[in-house]
């Protein structure tokens, strides 16, 4: 049994958008499997966006500390957001922007030098867009993804990082089928 925390970062609250199906099918194959999945949906969360660098050195909210006692005890993550100009909604960067404070996701040596606090816990990255994911990756470099996997999620410890781009989202319903079952079969496989 593993124990996965589910990020849901649709910035939209309800429940109705693809990734809020995605993450509920991965949610499904892992519990089927006997693993142990709690869930934060990001859109559920009360919290500003930090302003002063000083904020992270201090403690968070009950609630984002209540998320990183989620994170804390998780083995394994999936990350879910929507592709929003070229990079995850800002929602999700304010979120884990909260979630860093009080050194929870990486210390610094007394060189500067950052200390990983994540280590030994793997992650499933899960992006959906608009345009072909090939596009995302040949034309635009993937950065955004690229970005959060390295300076978050790399520089905190986690690894390895899997990701998942899923491309021309508002297609058939027959691909979201075909993506559902794929969540499904990867939540079963943590």
């Amino acid at each position: 049994m593993t124990k996965i925390c589910i990020i849901q970062g649709h910035p939209h609250l309800g429940g109705n958008h693809l990734c809020h199906a995605l993450a509920a099918a991965y949610q499904q194959g892992a519990e089927a499997a006997g693993h142990d999945v709690t869930l934060i949906d990001i859109a559920g969360l009360s919290f500003d966006v930090l302003r002063d660098p000083a904020l992270l050195t201090q403690p968070p909210s009950d609630e984002i500390s209540a998320a990183q006692t989620m994170i804390a005890d998780a083995q394994h993550f999936m990350i879910i957001y929507p592709l929003w100009l070229g990079t995850m909604p800002a929602l999700v960067k304010a979120f884990f922007e909260q979630i860093a404070r009080g050194e929870f996701m990486m210390g610094h040596s007394k060189m500067g030098w950052p200390v990983p606090k994540l280590k030994g816990r793997s992650a499933r990255l899960v992006v959906t867009m608009g345009m072909p994911a090939a596009a995302y990756k040949l034309m635009f470099g993937a950065h955004g993804v690229r970005g959060f996997e390295s300076s978050i999620l790399g520089i905190s410890g986690i690894s390895p990082i899997r990701e998942t781009l899923l491309g021309g989202v508002g297609g058939s319903s027959k691909q979201i089928t075909k993506w559902l079952k794929k969540m499904e079969d990867l939540g079963a496989r943590a």
